[in-house]
């Protein structure tokens, strides 16, 4: 049922007329007033131009692509090239021909905010949204995006997960690419393994995060088979530890959680070095953190990989940069990103069953060697 702006007015309890001044913010309202009709129009998920959303197939050229951070290469890479694939290329006049105005809406992480843009597409009447990176693993925000995102769909509008498992129940995706971190996860510590690396250090990422857990139950895996860890239904990939911004042990003394940037890989570097100065090998949640690391490593006095292997994920372009190369996991983040693109704007036909795993390669460098003897 199409919510109407008198919807507003009564639950605000205000006229509509004062709602339209509210949402038009063309006249003085009192700031009490203002408060109160936007909370109403928050709750009722009330969509502007009421009129155009009978028109459950009118979309605007608005394509959204929701974004943790724009900064990092991780995100910047997967956003840009969907951009290729939903603003052009056009015939070069300067028409119109059939393109989609492309937004980075940058949530920092927030799941309060990725409803917050969710919530202002869907007021745009946005033609298509993708979402990318790992998604937060917390059962009340999963719901609230299922029902978000299934009023998206109800309104025409595409949705595509770009580097993230589809939600439980997801029926409102045109489709979803997850990459396959577990399993990337598991190559990379069998790599180590079979170099003769016993005592492995994991810096992990936010708990919260799906990406998070599926590549510490890949670590897991590996260490279990090799009869080295507890079988990985027995760790404590999730759970209520430390939040994204604090550094938070796991129940393996061998991880330490913490955000996905330098400074955390660094710090947790330090942490697992005091707790186990015999660790022969360090993983690290992805490159940016293994940077960090390799920083820790080295200001403890120690050569990388002489007397400590680092490792990381994703192969984000600095990786075969740094000194030594990064032995790394490669996600082909910019053809999932153009992919991710063409499925939003109808250009592809989605995979069977609207779910695609796509492979992770390991990337074998400089920065893993044998242990010392």
């Amino acid at each position: 049922m199409t919510v109407t702006l008198a919807d507003v007015a009564a639950r605000a309890r205000v006229s509509p007329a004062t709602v339209s001044r509210v949402l038009n913010g063309n006249y003085p309202v009192a700031a009490s007033t203002r408060e109160r009709v936007l909370r109403a129009v928050d709750d009722l998920d009330y969509v502007l131009n009421g009129p155009a959303s009978s028109l459950a197939a009118a979309t605007s050229d608005l394509v959204g692509i929701l974004v943790n951070d724009i900064a990092d290469p991780f995100f910047g890479i997967m956003a840009g090239a969907a951009q290729t694939q939903i603003g052009g290329p056009g015939d070069g006049s300067g028409r119109a021909g059939g393109e989609k105005l492309a937004v980075i809406c940058n949530t920092g992480g927030s799941p309060e905010r990725e409803l917050t843009y969710l919530t202002l597409l869907q007021r745009q009447r946005a033609a298509a949204v993708v979402l990318t990176g790992g998604a937060v693993e917390n059962p009340e925000h999963q719901a609230a995006m299922a029902a978000k995102l299934a009023k998206l769909a109800d309104a025409g509008t595409r949705i595509v997960f770009c580097g993230r498992p589809p939600l439980p129940g997801g029926d409102a995706l045109v489709a979803a690419l997850a990459f396959d971190n577990r399993g990337g996860g598991r190559r990379l510590t069998e790599h180590l393994i079979s170099l003769g690396h016993r005592r492995i250090g994991y810096v992990a990422g936010p708990r919260e995060r799906t990406t998070t857990r599926h590549r510490l139950e890949g670590h897991r895996e590996a260490l279990h088979a090799a009869g080295l860890g507890a079988h990985p239904a027995e760790g404590d990939a999730g759970g209520t530890g430390a939040g994204s911004g604090d550094l938070g042990a796991d129940a393996d003394p061998l991880i330490v959680h913490g955000p996905y940037d330098r400074r955390s890989g660094y710090e947790a570097t330090l942490e697992l070095l005091r707790r186990a100065p015999d660790v022969t090998a360090i993983v690290a949640a992805n490159d940016t953190v293994a940077l960090g690391a390799c920083a820790a490593v080295r200001d403890q006095g120690m050569r990388i990989p002489q007397d400590i292997s680092v490792a990381g994920f994703d192969d984000l372009p600095f990786s075969v940069d740094a000194v030594p190369a990064l032995t790394t996991v490669r996600l082909p983040l910019f053809e999932a990103g153009a992919r991710a693109g063409r499925l939003a704007m109808g250009k592809e036909n989605p995979p069977p069953g609207g779910i695609a795993t796509i492979a992770a390669e390991l990337m074998i460098r400089g920065s893993t060697a044998a242990p010392r003897g």
